[in-house]
Order: C-alpha cells, then structure tokens, then sequence
C-alpha cells in the first residue's frame, strides 16, 4: 500500500450518516433509520431469494463454497474444511465506471 492511499482514512458510520443528512435535510435519527431498513431489507431478500440487488451498486448473492483440504499452519497436519455458504457482493458495471478503471483482482 502507497503512502498516498495508507493516508486516506475510510468514512465512519457517523460520517456518512451526516453526509446524507446534510444532503437530503432528514434529521440523523431518520437517515440512521433508512439504513438499518435497507440493511434489514437486505438480509430478507437474500435468505428469501438468494440475492438483493442494490441499483447502480452491485448485488448480494449467496454462494456455496465446496468443502476441501487444507493445512494447520502450526503442525501442517491436513485439515478437512468443510462446504459452507457465503455472502458475497458483486460490484456493478455502472458504478465500476463511474468509480474510475475496474478494479482488477488476480493476476495482472
């Protein structure tokens, strides 16, 4: 990490909060609200269906993680992990534009 990005302090929670506020003119505790909504609305949508999708941002989708082998770092025994069911977003096209160049994971 660039000592440009390690200066960049993520926003809090407070601070987005507040940002929205100031936006829309709602009062914290209604923008607060709306948030815990969306995130509730959320987590219904995926156990229901599999997936939320957020307009412009991308979408929530349940994946299924096959069960394999691995190592205890400590002794390197072989270790059975098991299947399991995870929660992972998918960033949209739209807003991967409008964030700038796509962010690009794995090998260049």
């Amino acid at each position: 990490m660039s000592k440009k990005t390690a200066a960049k302090k993520r926003m809090t929670q407070a601070q987005v909060i507040n940002h929205f506020a100031e936006k829309t003119g709602l009062k914290r505790a209604q923008v607060k609200e709306f948030f815990d909504e969306l995130a509730s609305l959320a987590g219904q949508e995926v156990k229901a269906n599999g997936e939320f999708v957020l307009p412009g941002f991308g979408r929530l989708v349940l994946s299924e993680r096959r069960a394999r082998e691995g190592r205890n770092p400590q002794t390197g025994e072989t270790i059975q992990i098991p299947a399991k069911t995870t929660l992972r977003f998918r960033m949209a096209r739209s807003f991967n534009e409008m964030a700038g160049d796509p962010i690009k994971i794995g090998k260049p």
